[in-house]
């Protein structure tokens, strides 16, 4: 047997300069990896994200999404719908409570068609102060929405 590659099997490197090299002399002449393409957007990884199950008295938690946003027991907030989404922020008539929770007021979860058990995605904007639930309804048309672009070849 023979030490010596097989030309046809390693083909040859030529440099710039017109050389041949060949074997381990080729990780001298090795080049940066090609950029990948970006598939999603870059998000500022501002906002915390949670998903809550609603209870029987309309509480809803997530500590990751409540440490973010620094908000403890007693804290007075604002609810309020807007375009199907339920809005939270601070100082208004109702409370977080003591354990935690934001208990969402009947009217509200009347308005947006939410029952106990139902999961509701919570978004955080710590920079803001503001929370905001995106109910099964409101993330049923966003998937509608990717979907039909998905199925239709658009983006």
């Amino acid at each position: 047997m023979t030490d010596r590659p097989i030309d046809s099997v390693i083909p040859a490197v030529v440099s710039s300069g017109g050389l041949k090299i060949r074997g381990d002399s080729r990780a001298a002449m090795r080049r940066p990896p090609l950029p990948l393409a970006r598939l999603a957007p870059t998000r500022d990884g501002s906002t915390v994200y949670g998903l809550a199950t609603l209870d029987v008295h309309g509480r809803v938690a997530d500590r990751a999404v409540m440490t973010a946003l620094g908000w403890a027991p007693g804290l007075r907030l604002s609810i309020r719908e807007s375009g199907g989404l339920i809005i939270v922020d601070p100082r208004g008539v109702f409370q977080v409570t003591k354990e935690g929770h934001v208990r969402l007021p009947a009217v509200v979860r009347q308005w947006c068609g939410l029952t106990a058990g139902n999961r509701v995605l919570l978004a955080a904007d710590p920079k803001a102060g503001r929370l905001v639930l995106h109910p099964p309804a409101s993330l049923d048309v966003v998937a509608r929405v990717h979907d039909g672009a998905f199925a239709g070849g658009e983006s």
